[in-house]
């Protein structure tokens, strides 16, 4: 394998209803044209002039059926007939359409093109495509599935297609094209770190994975390129470290192969334990070397657990116990406060339920999790000591990090007043992946910050990203301390059960605008394993993310 994805087949066969009117595709001397029982809609780009010319005023209010039917319909006609610049006024950008839809003949070598309209919702309307793909000689079939929704223009309120990128082809985003030529890079063999093949087949979390080793290694690896049809990114997609992708494979290249660090077992178990939960992320490294072990997102389309950006909730508190101890300010030990609120820079922080210790420690103030333990020390702190600690400490916010295939490495900007007391706990501007949070609990494990790899660096001699110091001695003990009474009697406790004693726990709750349940958190470690995982709008870590991590840390031994 190692291919970057297919876009599935599909056929539908015959009319099908749109607005409540039959469409059918006529065929003519080789051009399909649409035509709609009962009246419709003509694809001639007139239409649209005369209708202007006849509403003076600006139309406002919803669309009707008609409006819906009329505007999908001059745009569909047009796109199928090879008409892009008629297509394209039929739309809110013209000018982004029409260059779109003349690179899907002249850069995709797209022809026979038929469209058929499924059922509108309101103003959204469903299409299948169905078309040929051909290029020196080589044809196939490509089929796929995508949608429009009609809009009324700003300038006078006549229905128009909103215009993405995404109506052309689902797996489009904006300034992406669509190009059919020989592969930027040869396909690769991934294999795991026995020797076995990696493929989507069998494990689905990795066809970003697969995408993003062929990018990096595909010429480096010795493979030679064939022909295929595949999305080539625009800059606001690379920004979004997203890769190239294959549509449609005319000509096999001949794939080079690059081992993974992998483990098969691991990466099997991980698919299945984000299965369990909606919108789950986990990954697994090796504390003492970096190695990726498992790697696996419920969703396939993109890789929340290597290029998420997400509040860590308190599982960020980790690093922010580091340090507090370092600066002296707290000691796992000695008495901590823990009131029910604390404010500062005119925010009020809250406990969950509003929960006090009185007279307890900072190691039962971080094993229950106290917000307020952590956010009445912020004004002991300077704006960018935080940001500091995770970089030079944990390796974390600069963006340096070369794992084999994109990341985000994390982001702990420096912040002041409330936006700083916030960052303590993992909210403000904070920023991490379960990638990032299972490194923490790696560097605690290992007493140091090992980057995590997916690729040997032997591979292509590339550098790996350093700390530039570790924490002392005693800041160190101190934060194992923590983290293990956290795993045998805190919050994690439940999940971490039968795991002692050579472990260490942290869950994290992060708070999200618009979602009634936070996004729950768990890192830990366990012996020369270290994991962490997310399960978005589930709730409380210990609950949701921990039993995910917690299996694998069990099976990994």
């Amino acid at each position: 394998m190692g291919k970057r994805r297919r876009v599935a087949e599909r056929r539908k066969a015959g009319p099908v209803v749109l607005g409540g009117m039959a469409a059918v595709v006529v065929i003519g001397a080789g051009v399909g044209g649409y035509a709609l029982y009962g009246g419709g809609a003509a694809a001639d780009d007139g239409d649209r002039a005369a209708s202007a010319a006849d509403h003076k005023a600006v139309k406002t209010g919803p669309l009707t059926a008609t409006e819906v039917r009329t505007a999908a319909t001059r745009f569909l006609t047009a796109w199928q007939q090879g008409r892009a610049p008629q297509a394209g006024a039929a739309t809110d950008d013209a000018s982004a359409a029409t260059a779109l839809l003349t690179g899907y003949t002249k850069d995709a070598h797209l022809k026979d093109v038929k469209i058929t309209p499924g059922t509108a919702a309101g103003a959204k309307v469903p299409f299948s495509v169905r078309a040929t793909v051909s290029y020196q000689g080589i044809s196939k079939p490509l089929a796929y599935d995508s949608a429009l929704t009609v809009v009324r223009a700003e300038s006078d309120g006549m229905p128009l297609v909103g215009w993405h990128a995404a109506v052309l082809h689902p797996d489009l985003a904006d300034g992406d094209k669509l190009v059919t030529g020989a592969s930027g890079t040869p396909p690769v063999t991934a294999l795991d770190r026995n020797g076995g093949k990696l493929t989507t087949a069998a494990y689905p979390s990795l066809g970003t994975v697969l995408d993003g080793l062929r990018e990096k290694y595909g010429k480096l690896a010795g493979g030679k390129a064939g022909v295929e049809l595949r999305v080539v990114r625009g800059d606001a997609s690379k920004k979004a470290k997203l890769s190239d992708k294959t549509l449609l494979e005319l000509s096999q290249g001949t794939p080079g192969t690059v081992k993974t660090t992998l483990s098969p077992g691991l990466q099997d178990l991980a698919e299945r334990q984000v299965a369990k939960s909606d919108h789950a992320s986990v990954v697994v490294m090796r504390p003492s070397t970096g190695e990726i072990l498992a790697v696996a997102n419920t969703s396939h389309g993109f890789n929340a657990a290597l290029q998420g950006s997400l509040a860590p909730g308190s599982t960020m508190k980790v690093i922010t116990s580091s340090l507090l101890i370092e600066k002296g300010l707290a000691a796992a030990d000695k008495p901590h406060p823990c009131p029910k609120t604390f404010t500062y820079g005119g925010w009020k922080f809250h406990n969950d339920d509003d929960f006090e210790i009185k007279g307890g420690t900072f190691k039962a103030s971080f094993a229950r999790s106290c917000n307020t333990a952590f956010i009445s020390q912020a004004g002991k702190l300077k704006n960018d000591d935080l940001t500091k600690q995770a970089e030079q400490v944990f390796g974390l916010s600069m963006n340096n990090w070369a794992i084999g295939v994109p990341t985000f490495d994390g982001s702990v900007p420096v912040q002041s007043a409330a936006q700083m007391a916030a960052s303590l706990i993992g909210q403000g501007g904070v920023r991490m992946n379960p990638l990032n949070m299972a490194s923490v609990a790696a560097t605690v494990q290992a007493g140091s910050f090992h980057q995590p790899y997916l690729v040997s660096p032997s591979v292509d001699d590339r550098k790996l990203a350093t700390a530039s110091r570790t924490m002392s001695a005693g800041t160190l003990s101190q934060l194992r301390e923590l983290m293990q009474y956290t795993a045998a009697y805190g919050t994690a406790a439940q999940a971490m059960s039968g795991l002692g004693p050579d472990y260490g726990a942290k869950t994290g709750s992060a708070e999200v605008d618009g979602q009634k349940k936070p996004n729950g958190w768990f890192t830990a470690y366990r012996g020369d394993l270290a994991a962490a995982g997310v399960v978005q709008s589930g709730g409380h870590g210990g609950d949701t993310a921990g039993p995910i991590v917690a299996a694998l840390l069990r099976a990994g031994g």
